[in-house]
This record gives structure tokens, sequence and C-alpha cells, in this order.
């Protein structure tokens, strides 16, 4: 034992010898890479998201196709689903009273209006990107003489909404008092926010549309602009 205990031992490693966070320092950073390294990286992050990005473009390109072809084989389905409607007295306002949002716009005078309403359809243009236009349709009513009273909702390329709508020919003695109106001034804000859950699919048929100035949207008080996003009954 005491000859082995005198034989000379081998030098530790020299890693060891300048000690512990040295060998981890040298062991352990060396997987992360340089800065140079990190650069690269994120120029290749940023070619790889171009492509996902780009393969996102032609996905939706592709999903509008599909949503315009099946927009036209719906229409017969929507036609008959009309003319089913049609059969039901009051469907309609009976539709919007018991709405939860749409029941918050109307006032009396606005529910004895929709007892006339008779169809209510709605068209997406040709670019289904650029917007839809309401149509609603009106049986002979003491209010207002036209038939149908329609609002366009459009997209600009920059993604910015507008609309305009039909303009209002008031019989004698039914114009509403808009110095009476609750809520004057908030109706562009309601507008864009939107009612989440009124759609119906129709033709083109419909009136001339004016520029919406405010006031052609009424009913009876009943402001066609708050009706700006569409869903399924």
């Amino acid at each position: 034992p005491a000859a082995v205990l005198s034989m000379p031992r081998p030098p530790l490693p020299s890693v060891v010898r300048r000690g512990p966070l040295h060998f981890l320092k040298n062991t352990f950073l060396s997987f992360f890479p340089t800065e140079k390294e990190q650069q690269e990286a994120i120029e290749h992050i940023d070619e790889v998201q171009n492509e996902i990005d780009r393969l996102n473009e032609q996905a939706s390109e592709e999903i509008l196709k599909v949503e315009q072809k099946y927009n036209k084989l719906r229409q017969p389905f929507f036609q008959k689903r009309s003319e089913l409607i049609a059969k039901i007295p009051n469907f309609w306002v009976t539709t919007f009273v018991n709405h939860p949002q749409v029941s918050a716009l109307l006032g009396e005078e606005d529910e004895e209006a929709l007892h006339y309403l008779s169809r209510v359809e709605v068209t997406e243009f040709e670019d289904i990107k650029s917007g839809y236009r309401i149509d609603f349709y009106f049986d002979e009513n003491p209010y207002f003489e036209n038939k149908v009273l329609s609002k366009e909702f459009h997209l600009n390329e920059s993604g910015d909404p507008s609309s305009k709508s039909t303009e209002i020919k008031w019989k004698s003695g039914k114009v509403p008092d808009m110095d009476d109106e609750e809520g004057e001034g908030e109706d562009d804000e309601e507008d864009e926010e939107g009612l989440e859950d009124i759609d119906e699919e129709g033709d083109e048929d419909g009136e001339e549309d004016e520029e919406d100035d405010g006031e052609d949207g009424e009913v009876a008080g009943f402001k066609m602009e708050n009706i700006s996003v569409k869903c399924s009954f």
C-alpha cells in the first residue's frame, strides 16, 4: 500500500484545475450560438414567416372562391326558405322583437312599422371581400312610400368600413323628429360595433341607394345603420 501511495498521480485536466465555474463556462456555453448565429437565425425566421404569410393569403383566396361557389348553390334554398317564411304572419317583426340585441333598438313605433316588413334579404357583392347589402321589403304601410329599403356596407382596400342606405320617402306627417331621438351622434360607433346576429341571403333586387346622411336609415325611428353584421337565423 505504501508503494501504491508513493506512485506519481496523473495530472488533473486543466479545466478541473481552474475550478468548477470555468469548467461550466467552457462546457455549457459552447451550446449557445454566437451573436452572428443568432442574427442569421432571426433572418431565417423572417424568411420562413414570409412563406407562411404567403400561404395564408393563398388559403384565404381559395376559401373565398369556395364561399362564392356555395353562395350560388345556396340561392335556390334561400328562395324556398323565403317562400315558406312568407306563409307565417308577422314572422319578421316577431324575429326582431325577440332578438336580444335588435329588440333593444326598437320602440313602439318601430315595432308597428315592422309589422309591414315582409322579407329580408342579404346579398354578397361579387367581390365578397368588399361588402354586402341588406334589403328590407315592406308591404303598403302608413309610414313611407318605399317598397324596399336597402343598406349597403363596404370595406375599402385598407379595410375601412363605410355604408349607404336608401332615402326614405316619408308619408305626410310621418317624418320622425330627429331632435327627439336619443343617442344622436352615436350611430357611427354602433354601426361599426354592429349586431352579431342577422343574416339572410337573396338576389340583387332593390332600389337605388343614396349616400347615408344619418337620417335615411330611419324607419319610424328604427335605425337601419345599426344593423351591420350578419348571422344565421
